[in-house]
């Protein structure tokens, strides 16, 4: 009887350990999509504002530099809910101003353009990066959170269930061959 008794605290510590491992495990995902969103997010700011800095610069035509402020400005006051298709449109016009690589020397050819085409290209760059990340973070928590064991003992709490930033991020051809 003991023994028997000893054995089922040893298989519930167990369970109890195990469980805890899990639900740690849960909280360090959930941190790190926090993170990564962070760093998403600063990477969309800093993108739309240097497209902004183009546009505001003279640089280009006034087509172009209105289409580009326009959607710039759209992708920094967007609310949540709006923010993936308003990045996505900052992207089609930025591949739409930039479709013609003569217009990248434009810049790069003008007073502080050189630094200006740098930004821009840098922050192309890392955009689709940073949204990687930050799927692949959601993509993991997911996964986890998918668990009969996570289900069944509530081991994510109130934790919002995840979700993927999903945007067109591909940079224009002409930004994405300067970074190579």
């Amino acid at each position: 009887m003991t023994a028997t008794l000893i054995w089922i605290l040893v298989a519930l510590l167990a369970i109890g350990l195990y469980l805890s491992w899990t639900a740690g495990r849960l909280d360090r995902l959930h941190a790190r999509i926090d993170a990564a969103w962070a760093a998403l997010d600063a990477q969309l700011l800093r993108r739309a504002s240097v497209a902004q800095e183009v546009a505001t610069s003279g640089i280009l035509d006034p087509a172009a530099s209105i289409v580009l402020y326009e959607a710039a400005h759209a992708a920094r006051q967007a609310e949540e809910e709006q923010r993936e298709v308003a990045e996505s449109e900052l992207s089609q016009a930025l591949r739409a101003v930039f479709a013609d690589p003569r217009q990248v020397e434009v810049v790069r050819e003008a007073p502080g353009g050189d630094g200006a085409a740098r930004e821009l290209t840098e922050a192309a760059r890392r955009v689709p990066m940073a949204r990687r990340f930050h799927n692949d973070a959601v993509g993991a928590a997911r996964r986890l959170r998918e668990h009969r064991k996570v289900r069944w003992f509530r081991l994510a709490g109130h934790a919002p269930f995840p979700m993927a930033f999903e945007m067109d991020d591909e940079p224009p051809a002409a930004l994405a061959d300067r970074a190579a």
